[in-house]
């Protein structure tokens, strides 16, 4: 029964050496993303800035570039509900 464990987990480690870190993927060089999924882009609300969005790994969430009249800070990328898009549920 040990080796079969032993089998299944080291199996695990080895698919998920395979697998590429979600904050990595599709990210340009100054930090955003290169392509908004298109289902967030659908149920985004239509006043924020969809070309500098970022997912954080953190939480989960997408949160966009919001230049301000003094500064530039992110805010959670919001639905025209008023829900933050994120990628799992919220706790």
């Amino acid at each position: 029964m040990k080796r079969i464990d032993g089998l299944i987990l080291g199996a695990g480690f080895a698919l998920g050496g395979c697998t590429v870190a979600t904050g990595s993927t599709g990210v340009g060089p100054n930090g955003y993303l290169k392509e908004v999924p298109e289902a967030v882009l659908e149920i985004a609300a239509p006043y924020q800035n969809l070309d500098a969005v970022v997912l954080k790994p953190e939480d989960g969430c997408y949160w966009y570039r919001h230049d301000g009249p003094v500064e530039s800070t992110l805010l959670p990328l919001r639905t025209r509900s008023g829900n933050p898009i994120c990628t799992r549920a919220q706790g």
